[in-house]
């Protein structure tokens, strides 16, 4: 049985990936469970110098996993190669050195006569489930983490877009013994098998909400440890004391990166009143500029641009399309940037993930309406501040319930910070020190003198 694989620029076929069932997902298992004592006893500089050469590896082959992302996400390329890859490289390297580097308590006498200490060991095998938007970049998220603190992992990437976390197990086994990273391709059923399996240890989702909550019930038949990466949902914090042209070309790019199909886009805009029209003015402006498969490409699939333009079609009577709400083109799923307002807290719009160059835009009278409408949503992933006061910035960031909140910025990443939200959006860390210790256990010593 196989899945189509469809190029979202034009619509049309162009090859196939097989779909693993129970047989196949419990042989990729099998072979991370025989490798996993051997990896497991290495040395932090051994897998320090695994990392590094994979590292080298996916830098060397750039060209060839732009082919592969661009041709099943339908992205832009010159952004895949100037951007999405170099991360990639920086992720693995950065967790190549923190393998090196576990955090842990110092041993101490704790009871008299008695010394304490505690140890750092892998969890075992990862199953590692991760989405279409993004399928590099999320496979490198869970891989480096996993495999530097000494676990193997299966990796199960999204059915339409297995090719480049195929492309990047195939170059792990270069520098990584056999069985420490495989690959599972299928449908949503093998990752309900993989999840469900009796082995692994622990699952690591990057999804949306619906697809976190079916890994979690699916794990936790077997009191699998989870880490869930889930939907985001981010608010766009606008006070009047900004230049609103500059703030609003920012806000517009980093909400309309990979065409809006990334967790911490900038969805959902709140305004001060008292410059709510002239930076709708300025916004509108900014979207109408850009222009799909030049600045953005497609959406992923035709499901997904359905979803969208029905969430569109569906919009209360007292919400205001500015521009675009509409298919752009007849080749591909394309949709024109949009910028919808008017809308309120409890319309459909604001309260989902759109997932969609698509904006919202709410206006507030006041901070602490503008906190009240930000947190007024199940997910807590990201969100952004945008004034000139910088004690207003010290009250906002503490009061936004959000696991990363941007000043006068949106969407920046760094290999050392967490990422990570809460409520709706999941638990866990992924990056920084904090991701190699999700995946990790800790054994606490005591030795008698």
């Amino acid at each position: 049985m196989t899945t189509p694989l469809v190029d979202p620029t034009t619509g049309e076929p162009f090859g196939s990936a097989p779909v693993a069932g129970a047989a196949e997902v419990d042989a990729a298992v099998r072979a991370a469970l025989a490798a996993f004592p051997a990896w497991s006893r290495t040395t932090p500089s051994v897998r320090q110098k695994a990392l590094l050469a994979l590292a080298d590896a996916v830098e060397a082959a750039a060209e060839e996993f732009a082919d592969a992302e661009c041709r099943e996400t339908g992205k832009m390329r010159s952004v895949v190669l100037a951007e999405e890859i170099p991360q990639c490289v920086d992720y693995l390297r950065f967790f190549a050195g923190a393998a090196r580097l576990l955090p842990g308590a110092s041993a101490g006498e704790y009871l008299d006569g008695l010394t304490s200490y505690q140890r750092r060991e892998p969890v075992g095998v990862v199953a590692g489930i991760t989405p279409w938007n993004y399928p590099l970049m999320m496979a490198v998220w869970k891989l480096a983490p996993a495999v530097a603190a000494g676990n193997t992992i299966v990796l199960k990437p999204a059915e339409t877009t297995p090719s480049s976390t195929l492309l990047l197990a195939s170059l792990a086994g270069r520098s990584l013994p056999a069985g420490v990273v495989g690959v599972v391709t299928g449908t949503r059923e093998t990752g309900r098998l993989l999840a469900e399996h009796p082995v692994p240890a622990m699952v690591s989702i990057t999804g949306s909400t619906r697809a976190g909550i079916e890994v979690a019930q699916a794990a936790a038949g077997t009191v699998k440890r989870t880490h869930l990466e889930l939907g985001g949902n981010s608010p766009v914090l606008v006070f009047g004391d900004v230049d609103l042209a500059a703030v609003a070309s920012d806000i517009v790019t980093a909400a309309f990166y990979n065409a809006g199909q990334d967790c911490m886009a900038a969805a959902r805009v709140l305004v001060e009143d008292s410059v709510h029209d002239r930076f709708v003015e300025a916004l509108v402006s900014a979207a109408s500029a850009r222009m799909p498969g030049v600045d953005y490409g497609p959406l992923n699939s035709e499901v997904q641009l359905s979803r969208v333009l029905k969430l569109l079609a569906d919009l209360p009577s007292h919400a205001v399309v500015h521009c675009g709400g509409t298919r752009f083109g007849s080749r591909g799923w394309f949709l024109a940037p949009t910028v919808v307002s008017g809308v309120r807290q409890d319309d459909r719009i604001v309260q989902e993930e759109i997932f969609a160059p698509v904006v919202t835009v709410q206006r507030f009278s006041s901070a602490e309406e503008a906190v009240a409408l930000a947190n007024g949503v199940e997910q807590g992933l990201a969100s952004s501040v945008w004034t000139r006061d910088h004690g207003r910035v010290q009250r906002l960031v503490a009061e936004l319930d959000f696991g990363c909140v941007w000043v006068n910025t949106h969407g920046l990443l760094a290999a050392e910070m967490p990422h990570g939200g809460f409520g709706h959006s999941g638990y866990g860390k992924d990056l920084s020190a904090h991701a190699l210790e999700e995946y990790t256990r800790v054994k606490h010593v005591m030795s008698a003198w």
